[in-house]
């Protein structure tokens, strides 16, 4: 049986990023967080944390923070089923999404129910194909991703399909595009992606033509809005989901650069498969919400 305390510690140091953040948190001194993740892991003979900047789970590491964050949600019903739900505080539920989902849908969709359930949500936001890391890591309890990959006791719910246009500026177009959208002008354009790891520009450029197309000019703008933004500044061009360029296409600000031409990237929810009392909540009002939003 391991001692609860040195897997907190443990748990903390992933979740805030930091030994001297957990010690805040945990109302102790560094050190002793230090010592108790140095005893857990030489209870349990094994290396769980890199020491990196911030430190991360390893492998091993990753089994017991999801252990305990799932511990933490049964405990907290278990006190809910005793002495009834209180209306004091709050609990809270950490989710792996997409910052596109996050800037479009999903607040709508799911604002009301965290009021009405007094939840706090911890989102971990990045490109749909990375969020599943945050689940397989146990960081989240849930999270909603493009990968069709199941996590090893978690289950998957289709929730629907987000679609993207190829965008810019009428004056964009008309300098790097005159003749019409082709690959030799899409590779010298500059491009927006969301970071490094969004391929989804890649991809469609793949879809669309024969030929090199992992290599061209773009700018990196970590946000979702701002990518947006950058678009509508005319600096680029990219590709942006269509509940945040509908508008803009309407007004004339952006124009459609590939006509006839999309993206589609279906959405899925996965989530602890032993769900805690109110996570399986969130997950039927997630699901019920994202079908009625999404094409």
């Amino acid at each position: 049986m391991y001692d609860y305390k040195l897997i907190e510690a443990m748990a903390a140091v992933v979740m805030e990023g930091g030994f001297e953040r957990a010690a805040r948190v945990l109302h102790i001194t560094q050190s002793a967080v230090s010592q108790r993740v140095k005893l857990l892991e030489e209870q349990s003979g094994q290396v769980l944390l890199t020491r990196s900047a911030p430190p991360s789970a390893t492998t091993a590491g990753e089994a017991v923070l999801a252990h305990y964050l799932k511990v933490a949600q049964l405990e907290a019903d278990l006190k809910r089923a005793l002495t009834g739900p209180s209306r004091k505080g709050f609990h809270s539920l950490a989710i792996g999404v997409n910052a596109d989902s996050l800037a479009t849908w999903l607040i709508p969709s799911i604002a009301s129910f965290l009021m009405e359930e007094r939840l706090l949500i911890d989102f971990r936001v990045d490109d749909q194909e990375e969020t599943l890391r945050f689940l397989r890591s146990g960081e989240t309890a849930g999270c909603i991703t493009s990968q069709t990959e199941k996590v090893q006791g978690c289950s998957m719910v289709y929730l629907g399909k987000m679609v993207y246009h190829m965008v810019s500026t009428p004056t964009f177009e008309a300098e790097w595009f005159p003749s019409g959208f082709d690959l030799a002008h899409a590779r010298k354009a500059p491009a927006v992606l969301f970071n490094r790891r969004d391929d989804l520009h890649k991809k469609a450029l793949s879809s669309w033509f024969k030929g090199e197309t992992s290599r061209f000019a773009h700018h990196l703008v970590p946000s979702s809005r701002s990518v947006v933004t950058t678009i509508l500044s005319g600096a680029g061009y990219g590709l942006v989901p269509m509940e945040q360029a509908r508008e803009h296409l309407d007004s004339g600000a952006l124009v459609d650069v590939v006509p006839g031409r999309f993206m589609d990237v279906p959405l899925y929810w996965q989530s602890w498969r032993l769900k805690p009392e109110v996570l399986a909540r969130f997950s039927d009002h997630l699901v019920s919400s994202a079908r009625q939003c999404l094409s």
